[in-house]
């Protein structure tokens, strides 16, 4: 065979080759690529439901759960605590709760699904605070009219045991209520509305 000469058959081999290994290269190059503008799985995460056991939660206690990155509260309200929901309308900025960012199912003084459980974000609607948790009734520092509910330390924003804020405070609204439905007697999944209301 002459030095003129060219050999098909290893042309082609040659060609299929680099073609094959051309692909598996560019392969390995666009899948890290293609994957990073995938969402993370902790970013999955933040914005998904999450699902809470109440089980172990007494009367008059607080369970803090964190749902996109905020403190969701669920309180075991006491009948106690209930009862002094509308004594305090007078008092209240929104009593009726007509301006808070809540769900359509939520209503009444009680803004809950089930009267005795609270659900709802630990946000303050001032300036983003994290309110403390004051069941206690007509401490020194919150004054006699104080039945219970919540006490934001920034700017001194007072909210009821519903997390209805009082008249005349920083805050302009109530604390906001997350979707929410319960799964069975004990358990209950932030994020996500009941099916019937969906």
């Amino acid at each position: 065979m002459s030095g003129d000469e060219v050999d098909s058959g290893k042309r082609r081999f040659l060609v299929a080759a680099t073609t094959l290994v051309g692909g598996v290269g560019v392969a390995f190059v666009a899948v890290p690529f293609i994957s990073s503008m995938q969402p993370s799985a902790k970013a999955r995460a933040a914005g998904a439901p999450v699902r809470v056991d109440f089980s172990r939660l007494e009367p008059g206690q607080k369970l803090t759960v964190e749902w996109r990155g905020k403190p969701v509260w669920i309180v075991n309200r006491t009948e106690a605590m209930l009862g002094t929901l509308k004594e305090l309308n007078p008092i209240l900025a929104d009593p009726e709760s007509r301006t808070s960012d809540q769900p359509e199912y939520i209503t009444a003084e009680d803004r809950s699904v089930r009267p005795e459980l609270l659900v709802m974000v630990g946000i303050c609607t001032h300036l983003g605070c994290s309110p403390t948790f004051r069941p206690d009734v007509a401490p020194a520092d919150l004054g006699r009219d104080w039945k219970g509910g919540f006490f934001c330390p920034c700017h001194g924003s007072k909210f009821d045991i519903s997390g209805r804020v009082y008249a005349s405070m920083p805050a302009p609204k109530n604390l906001p209520i997350p979707p929410y439905h319960f799964i069975s007697e004990t358990e209950l999944i932030i994020g996500e509305d009941p099916k019937e209301t969906a």
